[in-house]
């Protein structure tokens, strides 16, 4: 398998599949998003779009940020901060676990959450999307404080 993905893998196919223009902006968005290691914030997208594009208002990001939520091609993670960031979809299971002292966030292995997600399961018949989950609390660090 390449790690070279398809016209119709990225982002930009997935919409001109379904028909929607293609703006300049609008490309400059999809890969801020796909070209990111990490979430991204609406805001560090804007800050990349409006280097290129000066005239981008910050409300087209979030119209296009909609727009992408909507047809589920990325998602929005609320990592506390009152900012939410997006990561493609096709990129995998994230947790994190986010510090509310300093900020930082760890990721967390998906295996962590296996007996979490049996357990509702089994005890509630509830199933879990434990796909994106942000769990709060103090890192090491801070803890040992």
């Amino acid at each position: 398998m390449s790690h070279n993905h398809t016209h119709a893998d990225s982002l930009t196919g997935k919409l001109d599949e379904l028909g929607y223009r293609m703006t300049p902006q609008r490309m400059m968005v999809l890969s801020a998003i796909e070209k990111s290691k990490h979430h991204i914030s609406a805001e560090e997208i804007y800050s990349q779009v409006v280097a290129k594009y000066p005239h981008v208002n910050i409300s087209t990001i979030y119209r296009t940020m909609e727009l992408l939520k909507g047809l589920g091609l990325v998602t929005e993670t609320d990592l506390g901060e009152g900012r939410v960031r997006y990561h493609p979809s096709g990129k995998g299971h994230h947790h994190h676990l986010v510090c509310q002292e300093c900020g930082e966030t760890a990721d967390l292995d998906e295996s962590a959450l296996s007996a979490l997600k049996e357990s509702l399961l089994h005890d509630y018949g509830f199933s879990a999307d434990l796909r994106h989950l942000a769990i709060f609390g103090r890192c090491a660090k801070c803890k040992g404080k």
